[in-house]
């Protein structure tokens, strides 16, 4: 089971309003708004996104990693593994 589990809605909500964010960036290039205005929204998702994604790190390296090391074995350095591999990711995005 994920560990964002008893979050799931929340995570979903966030998402939802991330999307109705992207919808608006749809509409303000349509609209042919200021490139500066389109440029802070971008920012805005941008940075929501990572809020939902430092959230989902931060339950997975509570939940999943930390049972997985409480198991030990190979399982834990798996897990361990990609936890790092996910943060690098979002350091390099």
């Amino acid at each position: 089971m994920p560990g964002y589990s008893e979050n799931k809605d929340a995570v979903q909500k966030r998402l939802r309003r991330i999307e109705g964010q992207v919808r608006g960036l749809q509409r303000m290039v349509d609209e042919d708004k200021y490139c500066i205005d389109v440029l802070d929204q971008v920012a805005a998702v941008t940075k929501a996104l990572q809020a939902v994604a430092i959230g989902l790190l931060d339950e997975h390296l509570s939940h999943c990693v930390a049972d997985a090391l409480t198991a030990g074995g190979g399982r834990a350095d798996e897990k361990v593994a990609e936890a790092s591999a996910a943060i690098a990711r979002l350091v390099r995005s």
